[in-house]
């Protein structure tokens, strides 16, 4: 969802001023951003204002339906921001309570870096633009493995659904930096679905979903409790 690339092979490295314990969107640690980089994430926003006026809603944005352009780039990036906060909020926490262990803990640190990785991104790519953090909850669904497995696989397939669901609306450059973001989270989707001992990948397509819907989806949850 940004003109920055995001893949190794003839790309602008992802390279920002990190704060200690931030991540690469590969995982590996990062050195200080060149203003070239930040020039480039930037260039999506048209100088990040348009991200900040008429976005959200309690706390959604309004997308659009006209034809892609930045500043329709840069509403769906604070879309997937949004959602990158609940990801990041939502293993944070139960890595918090302490309650994992095995493999469960594994898949949990790991897209933990990973879902902060691509907050730090965005924000970085959307500048003063970029929505703050809202304010979150996860109540019970971090607390126990059964209860964490489950809400994660929902979690993670209504992430998948959303970035599929906006890939019409995204100017050329942005969709093909997208689809390396959709991929990491569809392999998340997967692993964690083996853990749990389902088909890590049941169907041949995924059904993508509308903005409507991904609200209505993490509205069912309950951890939004408020927006900033």
């Amino acid at each position: 969802m940004f003109r920055v690339h995001c893949g190794k092979e003839g790309a602008v490295p992802l390279r920002r001023q990190r704060a200690k314990g931030e991540e690469r969107l590969d995982g590996r640690a990062d050195a200080a951003a060149s203003s070239r980089e930040q020039f480039v994430a930037r260039a999506i926003v048209a100088g990040g204002a348009v991200a900040a006026g008429g976005l959200l809603v309690a706390g959604w944005p309004r997308l659009g339906t006209a034809a892609p352009s930045a500043a329709q780039d840069a509403k769906i990036l604070n879309f997937a921001l949004l959602l990158e906060y609940i990801e990041a909020g939502f293993y944070s926490d139960a890595l918090a309570k302490g309650k994992l262990s095995g493999e469960l803990l594994d898949f949990a640190t790991t897209v933990r870096d990973h879902e902060r990785a691509h907050v730090a991104f965005l924000k970085g790519a959307l500048g003063n633009g970029a929505r703050r953090k809202p304010k979150l909850d996860f109540g019970q669904t971090t607390s126990d493995p059964k209860s964490f497995t489950a809400a994660a696989i929902s979690l993670e397939e209504t992430v998948i659904a959303a970035y599929n669901g906006q890939a019409g609306n995204l100017t050329k450059p942005t969709l093909a930096q997208a689809a390396k973001i959709v991929s990491v989270e569809a392999r998340h989707a997967a692993w964690i679905r083996a853990i749990a001992g389902k088909d890590p990948a049941p169907n041949a397509t995924d059904s993508p979903k509308t903005a409507s819907q991904v609200q209505a989806d993490v509205n069912r949850t309950g951890f939004v409790r408020s927006s900033r």
